[in-house]
């Protein structure tokens, strides 16, 4: 019988350097089908008419509903410590052209 690597159950995950620097993105869009989710993340810059997705997130339905919670007890943590993040009071409008296909809202 094959022993786990590491008995105490814990994962080793390993960072490279170029993935530890991040994307930095400034809108997502979330997408599903009855067997996944795809998140990507766009840079937006203003003044400009085209977006680039920087990075595209696959996960199943089970992970996604994992990162929902994993979001919502982290931006809690973050609002004990730091107080309370501002919600956006105006309405975002994708620029015309460019963005198709179903979407959902982030």
């Amino acid at each position: 019988m094959n022993q786990p690597q590491n008995p105490d159950g814990s994962i080793d995950v390993e960072l490279s350097e170029e993935i530890a620097e991040g994307v930095y993105a400034n809108l997502a869009m979330i997408a599903h089908s009855n067997s996944e989710f795809i998140l990507d993340f766009i840079r937006l810059m203003p003044g400009v008419p085209k977006a680039k997705v920087k990075a595209r997130i696959i996960l199943t339905p089970e992970h996604a509903k994992r990162l929902l919670e994993a979001l919502r007890e982290n931006v809690s943590r973050f609002e004990e410590a730091y107080g309370n993040i501002n919600e956006p009071n105006d309405t975002f409008r994708f620029p015309g052209g460019g963005f198709s296909g179903p979407v959902g809202q982030a």
